[in-house]
């Protein structure tokens, strides 16, 4: 098994991107394998890691038809509503609390 070249951060050659920077030019990998990986050095930590694709081989991003939109819409819209007051808390409601924040805060202000 070959292995992926290396480069240090922002020594990547012409012609390779994240799928971050692929994104910002309206592309995506297409299923195009991985070519190369960038790393970029942090103190008493390993390196951050990113995967760089061929702009070549990448395809244009596939448009936002109404029913995606919709859907998108809904699971956002679900994500809002708070289980223990069923109220639209105006944000999307943390995973890591699973309710709004007053009703989180309420049991402790209560203790």
């Amino acid at each position: 098994m070959a292995s992926l070249p290396v480069y240090r951060w922002r020594l990547a050659p012409e012609g390779l991107a994240t799928f971050r920077q692929l994104r910002a030019l309206g592309l995506r990998p297409a299923g195009q394998p991985v070519v190369a990986q960038l790393e970029r050095p942090r103190r008493r930590r390993e390196p951050l890691v990113a995967y760089l694709y061929r702009i070549d081989l990448a395809r244009p991003v596939r448009p936002m038809t109404p029913a995606k939109r919709a859907a998108l819409a809904k699971a956002n819209a679900a994500r809002r509503i708070c289980p223990q007051c069923g109220r639209d808390a105006g944000y999307r409601i943390p995973t890591s609390l699973g309710m709004c924040v007053p009703c989180a805060d309420a049991p402790a202000q209560a203790a």
